[in-house]
This record gives structure tokens, C-alpha cells and sequence, in this order.
């Protein structure tokens, strides 16, 4: 269940969606289902109540950097995000970081 959970997603979007309500974004597995993520953060965090989990696929971004020897070129792995409202409760990021 551990390895379904990578990490949290700390930009100032996600930092904004805390701020207003019970919006927390991770980094998920990119096999993982809806249902298997609700499991795994209710697993990790067990004094929450997870109502509603929306998942998406960021695509890889396209990277071109100038060396000595020319143009080196590259692309960022795709990953997928999930934003997890909850229903009850409330989780610090920041205390383990």
C-alpha cells in the first residue's frame, strides 16, 4: 500500500487548494486505481476520512539543453497526480518535510 503514495505535491496551487478546503495533491503510482488510492491514504493517515479522490496524468515535458558538444535533448517521465478531498479530518504535510 506504501508504494501507492510516492509523495506530496507542494506548489503554490496545491498549497492554495489546503488553504481554502480539504484538497490534498500527491504523487501517485501511475497502475493505481481511485479505489486503491483512497485505501492507501486512509492506510497512511488513519484519523481521515477520504471523500472523493480525482486522479490525472501529467505529461512529460520535453527538456533541450546547450552543451560543449551540441544540443543534448531529453524528456521528463509522465507521472500521475491525484487531489484527494476529504470528508473529515486534516493532515499536516509539513511535519515530516
Amino acid at each position: 500500500m506504501n508504494e501507492i503514495i510516492i509523495e506530496p505535491v507542494l506548489t503554490e496551487k496545491s498549497t492554495r487548494l489546503i488553504e481554502e478546503g480539504q484538497h490534498y495533491t500527491f504523487k501517485v503510482a501511475k497502475t493505481a486505481n481511485k479505489i486503491e488510492i483512497r485505501k492507501a491514504f486512509e492506510t497512511r493517515y488513519p484519523d481521515v476520512e477520504v471523500g472523493e479522490v480525482r486522479t490525472m496524468v501529467v505529461r512529460g515535458k520535453r527538456k533541450r539543453q546547450f552543451t560543449k558538444r551540441g544540443l543534448v535533448r531529453g524528456r521528463q517521465a509522465a507521472w500521475k497526480k491525484a487531489v484527494i478531498t476529504l470528508r473529515s479530518g486534516e493532515i499536516d504535510l509539513y511535519e515530516s518535510v
